[in-house]
């Protein structure tokens, strides 16, 4: 790609440190991207890496559709200690920058700390998610979700602009989110236009400027059941998205392993920018492992009653070290996976049109 040094104008300052100015790795602040990117209907795809084999596959499609990526991890995945994927924020951002410098990836991407999440109002709590901030921007993170959701309005908005601080201070990428994300079924309530205007005015008056905002709007995390209906209400979406455009926000969209693609195909018309992909990208891995090794993980998770989510820690120096035929069956999947997502979200060419917003 062209005009690499006005791309390299968007690196924050603490990854300019760690990585030097002379590599060629383009590890992003996201506040300019969606900043540049907020009138545009591209969403940018965020993917949640429980097992790290799939990121050559993810790197592989942006590469050849020219599009912008974002790695993640929430903090039950990459706490500071390592979370349920044994990945403490300094192993996750030297996992994908090494990833990136091996296979001379040139494109800009986001290192983002998904759902940081709070959920009450206890000092414990609040501190917990401090120290994982600290930890994150420490490593080298270029983007950063408060996620306090789980509590009342007032509660979310205080919360949020403690946490938010030190990101607004290094001038780096936020996301915050009103409503919590849980089916309707499950007790959740779809997020009101009125809930983002006075949760996004609250933050703003105390300085406080997220880029991103993610609501409740009918999806789940995880997996969907066989036969369980997907719902998405993208008409409150875009009516939330028209109300807090004008702030520079758009919306992040969360819960998009199971959509049918015709469905996340539109959802560029209704304000949504980012598009966060989890759960996808474990199953793919777990697809993809040496059978033996997933055996021994699903009689783990059943024997401790436990997701097998929560075996990834455990079996982690066996993940690491599988064979190079289940490296490239995992990488192979993730690519045909990756390359639908990024059409999809209409991302092809996404880094080709940020060099031409900040021209």
């Amino acid at each position: 790609m062209a005009d690499l040094e006005r791309l390299k104008s968007l690196r924050p300052e603490n990854v300019l440190k760690k990585i030097g100015n002379s590599s060629p790795v383009l590890l992003v602040n996201s506040r300019p991207v969606f900043q540049a990117l907020c009138d545009e209907k591209i969403i940018i795809m965020a993917c949640n890496i429980r097992i790290k084999h799939v990121i050559p596959g993810i790197m592989k499609a942006a590469d050849e559709l020219d599009a912008i990526v974002a790695f993640e991890l929430a903090k039950s995945e990459g706490d500071v200690d390592g979370g349920y994927t044994g990945q403490t924020p300094e192993i996750f951002v030297n996992t994908i920058l090494e990833y990136a410098q091996a296979l001379n990836y040139r494109l800009p991407f986001i290192i983002h700390g998904d759902h940081i999440t709070v959920k009450d109002t206890s000092e414990k709590a609040i501190e917990s998610a401090r120290l994982l901030i600290a930890a994150e921007m420490k490593a080298g993170y270029s983007s950063y979700a408060i996620d306090a959701s789980h509590n009342e309005d007032q509660d979310n908005i205080r919360i949020t602009i403690e946490l938010a601080k030190p990101i607004m201070d290094a001038g780096l990428g936020l996301e915050a989110e009103v409503g919590e994300i849980k089916l309707i079924k499950e007790g959740g309530a779809l997020t009101t236009v009125d809930e983002a205007l006075t949760f996004i005015q609250g933050l703003k008056d105390m300085d406080v400027h997220p880029v991103l905002l993610a609501t409740n709007n009918g999806s789940k995390h995880g997996n969907y059941a066989p036969g369980e209906e997907v719902y998405i209400d993208l008409k409150r979406t875009g009516e939330i998205y028209e109300a807090i455009k004008g702030f520079g926000v758009s919306i992040a969209q969360h819960g998009i392993t199971g959509t049918p693609l015709h469905m996340v195909g539109r959802f560029a018309e209704y304000g949504i920018r980012k598009g966060n992909v989890g759960t996808l990208w474990q199953n793919i891995a777990y697809k993809g492992l040496p059978p033996a090794l997933l055996q021994s993980m699903k009689d783990w998770a059943e024997k401790e009653s436990k997701d097998i989510k929560f075996a990834n820690k455990v079996f982690k120096s066996e993940i690491d070290s599988i064979p190079e035929s289940a490296r490239k069956r995992i990488e192979d999947m993730a690519y045909h996976e990756a390359r639908e997502f990024i059409k999809a979200f209409r991302g092809e060419g996404s880094a080709r049109r940020l060099l031409e917003k900040i021209s």
